[in-house]
């Protein structure tokens, strides 16, 4: 993901963590793959339990999904707390606050033992109507949040301006840090405690007995563990049991200066369908306001400049002290379809775990995620084991629903195999641009370079199959079916693909369920 074309706030200032790629084959009681905050959280917890940990990462540690954030640390669910009571009943919809305020407490309690200058912060959060019709929903949440024991009360006046005669959300103990800072600190108490962290270095395979996990990498080095836990964004290591439970939605920031004092350091979300949301980051000459939203389903579009000039628009209107733009960034979130992270043991599996589907709440879900997985590996009763368990299946219609919905554009994509190619010949494609050609029973991904080469793989993407899609804003193929991710030359930048985009006059091979 560190090879995407945008660049986020967060990685102008963050130190890179230091972890050379695998060169020899090696062994630990714990590994984990994956080196975002769910991976490090996950290996920072093991190692505290005494165990020898390994980690190893596709890319740099700590620059994939997790620095195209906008670390927003919330309590309050960004699916509604009244759906997840509907969908769960109350008490999981308790439990599953529980664990969010858990992760928030986590995070401040490791920056505190660790000494960890994260620029972390408590902070008020506002829940604003986007328009007077959308206040009764707010009286839905608010019933719901005070069932769930939740600090919230009703406030007349917001960092932003109200609609006439409405009024918001206010909850208490939210919070906000720098989250690669953070994990650059995760990265160094690991290290303390004995911890290995190799960058560079992709998972291409496992295979599991009864006395551990044999994990190799693309480099061909062999890894034996006794427990592996998977916390790739999207799982890499189990296909349709998670994939077709969740989608991969692509999701936009902006960040532009503000003098500092002229907006309240809080976190702010409207009620839209596809929401804003809005934070504060201390700078040294002023703050950055950090703005986000406009998502869509990844690989469904390809628009990022206009959804940027729409985030920037709507924070305008509400920001006038805002400055030009500095930062532009999108990432990618997936999306379950019962509102609820998969985190746990893999399903079929003793010694496997993934954590995945975090949806907009990727930084409290991630160290939550961390804390299961601690109990589990210690082999106590995790408190959120149920909740959050990777094998469990949707308990409402309503979940259900989203789960067939969600199926929709998969079928729809696999279409396109019958379909025309986007363009008729390369000499169509503008520099620095793809699309995708027919040519004969075959699709290609076609790519001009700044020097006019044509880049040329299979359109077919190598996990299940699906027909990849142009993503002008970062300069590579998206898959909408389960949000893998190619680079113009094919490789993976992002799972659940490990396999890269075969050239074109080879039959593409992907995996099967």
């Amino acid at each position: 993901m560190s090879e995407e074309q945008t660049r986020s706030l967060w990685m102008a200032d963050a130190e890179a963590i230091a972890a050379p790629p695998m060169e020899v084959d090696s062994s630990c009681e714990v590994l984990v793959v994956g080196g975002g905050i769910a991976g490090l959280s996950a290996a920072y917890e093991a190692a505290r339990c005494g165990r020898q940990v390994m980690l190893i990462d596709r890319g740099p540690v700590g620059r994939g999904m997790t620095a195209r954030t906008t670390a927003h640390l919330a309590s309050e669910s960004d699916d509604w707390n009244y759906e997840l009571v509907k969908a769960l009943g109350t008490d999981e919809a308790r439990t599953n606050y529980e664990s969010q305020v858990a992760a928030i407490n986590r995070i401040e309690t490791i920056c505190s033992d660790e000494g960890i200058e994260a620029d972390f912060r408590r902070l008020q959060a506002f829940m604003v109507p986007a328009s007077p019709d959308h206040m009764s929903r707010l009286d839905d949440e608010y019933a719901a949040c005070r069932d769930l024991g939740m600090a919230v009360e009703w406030a007349e006046e917001t960092p932003i301006p109200l609609p006439p005669g409405s009024r918001a959300l206010r909850f208490a103990d939210q919070g906000r840090f720098h989250p690669l800072k953070y994990c650059a600190g995760l990265a160094r108490a690991i290290s303390s405690r004995g911890g290995r962290l190799h960058s560079n270095t992709a998972y291409a395979r496992h295979d599991e007995d009864g006395g551990g996990v044999t994990v190799e990498t693309a480099g061909g080095h062999r890894i034996r563990a006794e427990q592996v836990m998977f916390a790739t964004n999207s799982p890499v290591n189990a296909t349709l049991a998670i994939h077709t439970k969740q989608v991969p939605m692509r999701t936009f920031a902006v960040a532009a200066k503000v003098p500092a004092g002229s907006v309240p350091d809080a976190l702010i979300w409207d009620t839209e369908e596809i929401y804003h949301y809005v934070r504060l980051q201390p700078g040294e000459d002023g703050d950055w306001l950090i703005v986000g939203g406009e998502d869509h389903r990844s690989g469904t579009a390809d628009d990022g400049e206009e959804r940027f000039r729409r985030l920037e628009r709507w924070a305008r209107d509400r920001f006038p002290a805002m400055g030009e733009v500095g930062y532009r960034w999108s990432g990618q979130v997936l999306e379950p379809v019962d509102y609820l992270p998969y985190s746990g043991r893999t399903p079929g599996s003793e010694r496997t775990f993934l954590h995945s589907g975090d949806s907009g709440m990727g930084m409290t879900n991630a160290v939550a995620g961390a804390l299961n997985f601690a109990a589990l590996l210690r082999g106590e009763k995790a408190h959120f084991e149920r909740l959050f368990d990777p094998s469990r299946k949707p308990k409402s219609a309503g979940t259900l629903g989203e789960f067939v919905r969600g199926q929709g554009p998969v079928l729809s994509n696999l279409a396109e195999y019958m379909t025309p190619g986007e363009i008729d010949s390369t000499d169509e494609l503008a520099v620095g641009e793809g699309a995708i050609i027919r040519r004969g029973a075959s699709k290609i991904a076609a790519y001009r370079h700044p020097d006019g080469r044509i880049e040329e793989r299979s359109a077919v993407c190598t996990h299940v199959g699906c027909i990849v899609q142009w993503n002008g804003t970062e300069k590579c193929w998206d898959c909408p079916c389960h949000g893998s991710q190619f680079a113009v030359d094919g490789s993976v930048l992002n799972g659940p693909a490990v396999r890269p985009l075969a050239p074109v006059e080879a039959e593409a091979e992907v995996e099967r369920a």
